[in-house]
């Protein structure tokens, strides 16, 4: 028995580790009893992020980015944007209050404790290019690209600020961190190219 408890703790922490954040359910797909993720928060081998998500204590606060794992466990059909892509873009020093996150239009709103979030959503197009993903504590968090942020920044500037967005579009030039080609094809299918045509001439 005891040796059949040794072998569920080194299944879980294994798991644990090669997803960066697990949840319950991974735990129950592999045959390991949810009792023993208890006694493992309990000993202290595991840390309960919240409802269901759970983490190796050593990788817990690693990084300014860890919301984006817990994020992208908790909602796995959504993609990291806007501000918080800005961020880990390093195209604004703002912190977000919340990660921003897009979804499938007719998707529910994720509900998650302890994690806040913002949510927009789209459909074609507009959710699925410019879909890169970024390694996180383990996690691998789908985030938009450099281009296809700013193209959302003013797509959404109603809701980011239409400075964030210009600002977002100055820096991304000047850094070079993308070209005027590629924010144009993201201008057109977020239907904002009419408003970041001009801009991108005058910045040239």
């Amino acid at each position: 028995m005891a040796e059949r408890q040794l072998n569920y703790r080194e299944r879980a922490l294994s798991l644990t580790r090669a997803r960066g954040i697990a949840r319950a359910r991974d735990f129950k797909a592999a045959g390991i009893p949810l009792v023993y993720l208890k006694r493992l928060t309990d000993a202290g081998d595991l840390v309960r992020l919240g409802r269901g998500l759970y983490q190796d204590p050593e990788r817990v606060g690693q990084s300014v980015a860890h919301d984006l794992a817990e994020a992208a466990r908790l909602v796995p059909n959504g993609v990291v944007s806007l501000i918080s892509a800005l961020r880990q873009h390093e195209l604004t020093t703002q912190l977000p209050h919340a990660v921003w996150m897009t979804i499938p239009h007719k998707s529910r709103t994720p509900n998650t404790p302890g994690l806040r979030l913002e949510i927009v959503r789209a459909t074609g197009k507009a959710l699925t290019a410019g879909v890169k993903h970024v390694e996180v504590e383990g996690v691998q968090v789908p985030i938009y690209c450099v281009a296809k942020t700013v193209a959302d920044c003013f797509k959404h500037r109603r809701h980011v600020g239409e400075d964030v967005a210009i600002e977002a579009l100055r820096d991304a030039l000047r850094q070079r961190k993308t070209t005027p080609s590629e924010l144009m094809k993201f201008a057109a299918i977020d239907r904002v190219a009419s408003l970041m045509e001009p801009l991108i001439k005058a910045m040239q």
